[in-house]
């Protein structure tokens, strides 16, 4: 799987830097916490604010990140159910978690929606 290097540069800045985070979560809160409007969270407030530093992505770019990110945070781990759901809370997702999991459109062959 390709990813953009912009998404993760972006999410090292936001995790290191509170004025950032200020920023996406003052703008975040116009969205209530619904999970059908993670998709718009994403497109209308932290994608503008990382193109604006120069770190564009899309979407699907931030999904793959996080679907890799989480695969590798738990792939080593010997750990059991309750062990891993609470590593798992302990790491922030936009979209993976957030109902984007449960997409079968990803799943079909020949019909890819940005998954490598």
């Amino acid at each position: 799987m390709n990813l953009n290097l912009n998404v993760i540069k972006f999410l090292q800045q936001y995790d290191s830097d509170p004025e950032l985070r200020a920023k996406v979560e003052q703008a975040e809160m116009m969205y209530p916490g619904s999970l059908e409007i993670r998709e718009s969270v994403v497109e209308d407030v932290l994608i503008p604010i990382a193109e604006e530093m120069g770190l564009g992505f899309t979407l699907m770019d931030l999904y793959n990140y996080e679907r890799q990110l989480k695969h590798e945070r738990s792939r080593d781990v010997a750990l059991t159910e309750e062990e891993l759901k609470a590593a798992d809370e302990e790491y922030h997702y936009w979209l993976v978690d957030k109902g984007w999991e449960n997409d079968e459109s990803c799943f079909k062959q020949g019909e890819q929606k940005g998954i490598d």
